[in-house]
């Protein structure tokens, strides 16, 4: 199975946006630098944020610079701690780590810890507010903060007084702080911190749009607070549409424009820098190199080997401006096309990526398809231990309709439970219809996904599809009915289905079967030739009519399977061969009464009558 991490090996040629974003890092040069990496959910966001990482460091000069990567993730500290709060400790515990050889750069780095402490408390309300605001320690909160070095407290310890003495507590006995002067100060704290250590602070920004609405406006928030220092730079992570959503909830009720959503992010961001779109190219070269991956896996490709596909897979993908597409040629010059589950493989790729990109419903988005070939590969797994024999070309094709047509496959998997032996002759036909480019009938339409899908290898027409809707019951509830058919009752169901007329065998296979046999497969005939079915000839009804005379007391059941017919198709052919059944008069007496009957049918019934007489 593929885990759902972000990743530093490139599957999706991110490695030339990752160049260039941490060029831009680089040429800063120590000025303030923040960069927006926008893409929808599952796009490759915090991939592309790690590469971008570990490229960082490869020209530094520690006597210069450092660059120092903090990544934080505001969703894990969603309902425990206020994202903002997070954001600052996380950054003064690691200038903290850094200053900690130097005792001097120490005591500023406690100092700075000191004064996020205080901006973190601020939020507090009540005696911390009070406190803070008169400079007067007020209460119990107030006597804490004291002791912690927030100002002078009576009865301190030796200790307390000397390092009050060096100047730590940051507040004075009746000196109320100044909010914006505390953040203006512990701006310039680190500003100075970062100067001296010679580091650049570069902040990485995840998965903001998993994030609630205020947890992610908090964070901007504090963003706020860090951005625009020397030697700083941000990079956030987050979907576009997310942010501007969530700056809508943020100023609910005051009627914000999306242009004003807009710019809340873009003051933020200097450099706009979006996760580039995955074509056909790109989605074939993912899928190939994960499923070789997972061959490498099953010991039936070598490491070596793959490391060189993935290499091939890059350079091919820089140049496929230039029309050097990933075709199945070029996918099986990566491997031993003498393998043939390799071949298979590659062959699978080849036929997924043009209909992932093409779908709404997965547009080419690396999570999904990676989900994707999940399930495939456990539903594979799944089928071995229930006797199941499926190639992953078939697990694939149809889990690809569940994933991008669910109503076109509940509607298949709707005809299943009513198909010989668990074959859907319109897929049958579909199929066949799509390989001669003639239209297709329903339930599909005649557009390029339905289309496209016919023609993947295998051919599922004349394939016993059960099996497969078994595997798929993670997706849907699947019913196959109760088929308690003996051997002679599945012969009979097979005679029947395809009877034109009475004949010798086929009383021969009713009489075998025996009454309770021939009970349900008269009904599940009956069932299964309905889509034929044109009321019109003999063979329409030929099932009622030879199990009843064999066996007379299912004559109710039979009179109650006509009474369903639709009366408007029904033609006047039919109407002797039925009146010679004395359970079928009654149905034949509500068709001569009913308005929907042809003038013909009612003229048949009258003649029929006449002849009983």
């Amino acid at each position: 199975m593929w885990h759902d991490n972000e990743t530093t090996t490139d599957y999706l040629n991110f490695g030339v946006v990752a160049d260039a974003c941490a060029k831009l890092l680089q040429q800063a040069n120590g000025q303030p630098i923040s960069i927006g990496v926008s893409g929808g959910w599952g796009v490759g966001k915090s991939s592309l944020v790690r590469m971008v990482a570990a490229r960082l460091n490869v020209d530094a000069d520690p006597n210069k610079n450092t660059y120092v990567v903090v990544t934080f993730n505001p969703w894990l500290y969603q309902d425990f701690e206020g994202a903002r709060s997070a954001l600052l400790q996380m950054v003064g515990d690691e200038v903290l780590r850094r200053a900690s050889a130097d005792e001097g750069l120490l005591k500023k780095a406690k100092r700075l810890l000191q004064r996020i402490n205080l901006l973190r408390i601020v939020q507090l309300g009540g005696e911390a507010a009070a406190t803070i605001a008169t400079g007067i320690p007020i209460g119990l909160i107030g006597r804490t903060l004291a002791k912690f070095g927030f100002g002078d407290e009576q009865g301190e310890a030796a200790d307390d007084k000397a390092e009050k003495d060096e100047d730590w507590g940051l507040l004075k006995p009746a000196e109320p702080v100044s909010l914006p002067g505390e953040i203006q100060a512990f701006r310039d704290a680190l500003e100075e911190l970062l100067e001296e250590l010679k580091i650049t602070l570069v902040v990485f920004v995840d998965d903001l749009d998993r994030c609630l609405p205020q947890t992610a406006i908090s964070t901007l928030e504090s963003i706020r607070l860090l951005l625009f220092l020397k030697r700083s730079a941000f990079v956030v992570a987050a979907d576009n549409e997310f942010i501007r959503g969530a700056v809508r909830v943020h100023f609910a009720g005051t009627g914000i424009s999306d242009e004003v959503a807009t710019n809340y992010f873009d003051k933020l961001i200097q450099v706009p820098l979006h996760v580039p779109r995955l074509g056909v190219n790109e989605a074939k070269a993912y899928l190939a190199l994960l499923l070789l991956e997972r061959a490498v896996a099953d010991g039936q490709f070598v490491d070596g080997q793959f490391t060189r596909a993935v290499q091939a897979v890059a350079e091919r993908l820089k140049t496929s401006w230039r029309g050097d597409a990933v075709t199945l040629e070029f996918l099986k010059a990566l491997i031993n096309p003498q393998n043939a589950h390799l071949v298979e493989l590659m062959e699978l790729a080849e036929g997924l990526a043009p209909l992932l990109t093409s779908s709404s419903k997965v547009n080419a988005n690396p999570r999904l398809m990676k989900r994707f070939l999940n399930t495939v590969f456990l539903r594979s797994a799944l089928a071995k231990p229930q006797g199941i024999e499926l190639d992953l070309k078939a697990l694939a094709k149809w889990h690809l309709l569940e994933r991008c047509d669910e109503a076109l496959a509940n509607a298949l998997a709707g005809r299943v439970t009513s198909a010989t032996e668990g074959r859907v002759d319109a897929i049958r036909v579909a199929e066949q219809s799509a390989r001669e480019g003639g239209g297709l009938p329903e339930p599909f339409k005649d557009e390029f996904f339905h289309k496209e899908w016919l023609g993947l290898e295998p051919a599922l027409g004349e394939m016993d599809l059960r099996p497969l809707l078994h595997l798929s019951r993670d997706s849907a509830m699947r019913d196959f009915g109760d088929d308690s058919l003996t051997t002679e009752g599945r012969a009979l169901r097979d005679a029947l289905m395809v009877a034109t007329s009475a004949n010798e065998p086929l009383t021969q296979a009713i009489r075998a079967a025996g009454v309770s046999q021939a009970d349900a497969v008269m009904a599940k005939v009956w069932q299964l030739k309905s889509p034929k079915r044109n009321w019109r000839q003999t063979e329409d009804v030929v099932s009622l009519l030879e199990i009843s005379k064999i066996f007379p007391d299912l004559g109710a059941k039979a009179a109650a399977l006509l009474a369903q017919a639709p009366i408007k198709e029904v033609g006047p052919g039919l109407v002797p061969l039925l009146y010679e059944q004395t359970w079928a008069r009654p149905v034949l007496d509500q068709w001569h009464a009913s308005g929907d009957a042809s003038r013909p049918v009612k003229q048949a019934i009258e003649q029929a009558r006449k002849g009983a007489r």
